[in-house]
């Protein structure tokens, strides 16, 4: 069992930041969406802002409040992962260093190998890497592992982050599916989408893996069910070549094509990666209000494109930041989505702004929570939203000399500069350790669960860890010699 850390002094600062009751805070900076501020101070009533103005305004309006000076420090909202894949947690570096499509020899075969505990935990553990990485809502794209998916909300609840929690609904291998979807496919997907009414954490979302994944029935039945639940499909799209060729020879469309002849493209839908767009494609995303989750580091780990980031942000076209999996560090994933487009399209074309730091801070919050849903919600430090934020500390020796905040927080920010992270209002880390439970011990308990599960499960690797291929580099060059 976790056991809670002891009760914080309420005499320390740890203390002022979690003691009952409304808080007003007064950092040095306060992150708005037209950009950082000076002398300004919030107040944090039941998990919402209630007030975010110029601090002297905020002290005459609630006199009966005691401020909390937050020396030093930014408040900024928390980042948004826009797609995520939290029971792939024991499995991180199984997928370096191989080629795309990895998901058929890698993922399927870790989570299907999962049983509760081990799910819970690796969710947990990937909540946990979140929260450290200045995350306060993760976007889960569904599990393949064959538990019930409240184990993953269990998780996420558990850890205290915001989850929008994705229930597959393939059903293509079924051909007694009908026009309308398998009949029992939709119904699981419309008790999902009621089960999570009034959770304060966990948001429903529907999912289907690729196109190729589900019937023409039920990407139209999820995609109106989605629409009328107000909350999104998310579906891998235009991720990989050799996906974007089996759809042209099944359908002589490509992905993003065939599912906008199916009449699932819309607001309602979260398209991850679209790494692989023609300009017709971006034109099919912008008219029909469809967002997109950019997922920079991924394209480098698993050698696909990189998304047309910049171009979708001249259109209009909206879209979130998303880490995939693959490392949960919200500064530097916005670090690799202005560096991608740099080296993809800004070094060709001459850009030398490529979005600038304010593009990827604003898709990296504002941006990613609109794309999945929670627009209204999260991603924001304003009136009525929910107190999802992080306190920063800038007087440090990348970012005290600030010329241009937006501009330092992509590129020299990183998560050994947060100091706490608060989601609903909660303080939920503080200095990277959860504030109640015991996050070193879910971790001892992964070790050990990880290892249990990858030994069982079948998964396919093209070419061996590193360790082993320097060891087989230095026999041939041992051989040569000899």
């Amino acid at each position: 069992m976790n056991q809670s850390p002891p009760a914080p002094d309420p005499r320390t600062e740890l203390g002022l930041l979690t003691a009952p009751g409304p808080l007003l805070l007064e950092p040095d900076r306060v992150l708005l969406p037209e950009g950082p501020v000076d002398g300004w101070a919030v107040v944090v009533r039941d998990g919402r802002f209630e007030s975010v103005a110029p601090a002297a305004a905020v002290r005459r309006a609630h006199p009966g409040l005691r401020a909390v000076r937050l020396p030093g420090r930014l408040l900024m909202p928390g980042f948004v992962d826009a797609h995520h894949h939290l029971t792939q947690s024991f499995g991180a570096a199984l997928a370096f260093g191989e080629p795309s499509e990895i998901f058929r020899r890698v993922w399927v075969p870790l989570e299907g190998s999962l049983d509760e505990e081990s799910a819970y935990t690796a969710a947990k553990l990937a909540a946990l890497e979140a929260l450290r990485g200045g995350f306060t809502t993760v976007t889960d794209a569904g599990t393949r592992a064959d538990v019930d998916v409240e184990v993953v909300a269990a998780a996420a609840r558990d850890a205290g982050i915001r989850c929008v929690l994705g229930l597959v609904c393939n059903d293509a291998d079924d051909d007694a599916a009908g026009g309308d979807g398998r009949p029992d496919v939709v119904e699981r997907a419309e008790k999902h989408l009621a089960r999570y009414d009034g959770d304060p954490l966990v948001r429903a979302s529907l999912a289907v893996s690729i196109p190729e994944a589900a019937t023409e029935g039920t990407l139209r039945a999820t995609a109106r069910l989605a629409a009328e639940a107000g909350a999104v499909v998310q579906i891998h799209v235009n991720e990989h070549l050799a996906g974007v060729e089996r759809s042209l020879v099944r359908h002589g469309l490509r992905p993003l094509e065939h599912l906008h002849a199916v009449g699932a493209l819309g607001p309602q839908l979260l398209a991850a990666h679209a790494t692989l767009l023609t300009p017709r494609e971006l034109t099919l995303l912008a008219d029909t209000g469809t967002a997109v989750s950019y997922n920079p580091v991924a394209s480098a780990w698993k050698g696909n494109a990189v998304a047309p980031a910049t171009a979708m942000a001249e259109r209009g076209i909206r879209f979130g930041l998303g880490t995939d999996g693959t490392r949960g560090d919200g500064f530097r994933l916005a670090e690799a989505a202005e560096f991608a487009q740099r080296l993809a399209y800004g070094l060709a074309d001459g850009d030398s702004s490529c979005g600038a730091g304010w593009t990827w801070l604003e898709h990296a919050t504002r941006g990613g929570a609109d794309a999945v849903g929670l627009g209204p919600l999260t991603g924001t430090v304003a009136p009525g939203t929910a107190a999802d934020f992080l306190l920063v500390d800038i007087d440090t020796p990348e970012l005290a000399l600030s010329w241009d905040l937006p501009w330092e927080l992509v590129r020299r920010g990183n998560r050994d500069q947060i100091a706490a992270v608060f989601v609903g209002g909660h303080l939920r880390l503080w200095h990277g350790r959860p504030t109640d439970w015991d996050g070193a011990a879910l971790v001892r308990r992964a070790v050990e669960l990880a290892r249990a599960t990858v030994a069982r499960a079948e998964v396919g690797r093209a070419h061996p860890t590193s360790t082993a291929a320097r060891a087989r580099h230095l026999e041939r060059e041992r051989s040569t010699a000899r």
